[in-house]
């Protein structure tokens, strides 16, 4: 049990920290932005060598590298979103005239870009670990696009919290494609699929004839799983989430620039 309380604990502390170091740099400089963008290209380049080395590896140390090549790979994707780089071509805030299949067209077109950039980077991650072994990387992404892309409709249809705070400057006017209203149908079918998924995980993972390293990885993406499901009713729930990552939050709002 001490392996798989590690993994959670691992899991956790990854998260907040990294959900912070991306909410800090997109308050920073251009320069910093830039540099950021760079770094965190390597990074993600090196991950998907990571990827490829493990997927044959079924060592706890394979587990937690795929995993954290996951995760490198996936915060690309979201610096490049949020530094404004890697968007969509509708850089300008939505009228509230516009509604129904005209909204979501116009919502889509604001970050369509990015939402290829996700199918690119998922593609080759599959392509990577296909048929092999060691598969908690491929989960950990696709845990990751599945509860993002979900957290992207609820906040299309419409809930209570929209965290718009965590929104830098030059992405503002994403914004008006958020819906405020206290429910939408999707929502619990949302929270439902991903807790009846999080339950399968758990009981792969306690399963007795599972090794300890098939234990930890399961353990470390349903952990993912279970953070992106609290995200979720952070949406709906009477609570700041921006008062997680406050000290993040601390960064001047007129130095964040977007980068072209």
């Amino acid at each position: 049990m001490t392996a798989l309380t590690t993994a959670v604990v691992f899991t956790i502390v990854i998260w907040w920290f990294s959900t912070g170091i991306l909410i800090a740099l997109i308050r920073m400089s251009r320069l910093t932005i830039a540099w950021s963008l760079f770094t965190s290209s390597l990074l993600a380049i090196a991950a998907l060598m990571g990827l490829a080395h493990t997927a044959y590896q079924t060592e706890i140390i394979s587990a937690y590298c795929s995993f954290t090549c996951a995760l490198l790979a996936w915060s690309w994707i979201e610096l490049t979103f949020l530094t404004g780089w890697i968007t969509g071509p509708r850089k300008l805030a939505l009228s509230r005239e516009v509604i129904g299949w005209s909204r979501f067209v116009e919502s889509l077109r604001a970050i369509i870009w990015h939402e290829f950039a996700i199918v690119v980077v998922g593609c080759a991650i599959i392509a990577i670990t296909w048929e092999a072994p060691n598969q908690i990387g491929t989960w950990t992404f696709l845990v990751l696009w599945v509860m993002r892309t979900s957290a992207k409709l609820n906040l299309f249809f419409g809930v209570p919290n929209l965290s718009e705070k965590l929104l830098p400057a030059h992405l503002s006017y994403l914004e008006s494609f958020f819906k405020r209203r206290r429910f939408n149908a999707f929502f619990p079918i949302s929270v439902l699929g991903a807790f009846l998924f999080y339950w399968l995980l758990i009981d792969y993972a306690l399963h007795p004839l599972r090794s300890v390293s098939q234990s930890v990885g399961a353990f470390l993406v349903s952990t993912l799983l279970a953070l992106a499901i609290l995200e979720h009713l952070l949406l709906v729930l009477p609570f700041d989430s921006t008062a997680l990552w406050k000290w993040a939050l601390r960064q001047q709002h007129d130095k964040s620039l977007q980068i072209y």
